[in-house]
C-alpha cells in the first residue's frame, strides 16, 4: 500500500467535502502487472459519505470527487473507483 498517496486524497476528500464517512482502499496489487500500472500510478477505491453531496446526482458526486483530486489524476492515481452519496440520516 502507497500510505503516502492514501494521506494525499485523505486530505483533498476532507478539504474538499468535510465528509462524515472516508473510506479509502488501495488496490493497486490487484493490477500487477497491468499496462497503466507501469508507470507506478496507484488504483484506489473511495468511499464517502458528505452533506456536500446532497440534491446531486451519481455523476455530479463523482465530478466532484474527481475535481476534488485532480492534480493528482494520472501521475500518482490512474484508476479511482468512487462510491460518494450523502449520509444516509441526511438522504431524503
Amino acid at each position: 500500500m502507497n500510505q503516502a498517496r492514501v494521506d494525499a486524497l485523505r486530505q483533498r476528500l476532507s478539504e474538499a467535502f468535510q465528509p462524515l464517512e472516508l473510506e479509502i482502499r488501495d488496490d493497486s496489487h490487484l493490477h500487477a502487472g497491468h499496462a497503466g500500472a507501469a508507470s507506478g500510478a496507484g488504483h484506489f477505491h473511495v468511499r464517502i459519505r458528505s452533506t456536500a453531496f446532497a440534491g446531486q446526482n451519481l455523476v455530479a458526486r463523482h465530478r466532484a470527487v474527481y475535481a476534488a483530486v485532480q492534480d493528482m489524476l494520472g501521475s500518482e492515481v490512474h484508476a479511482l473507483s468512487i462510491d460518494a452519496a450523502e449520509p444516509a440520516s441526511c438522504a431524503p
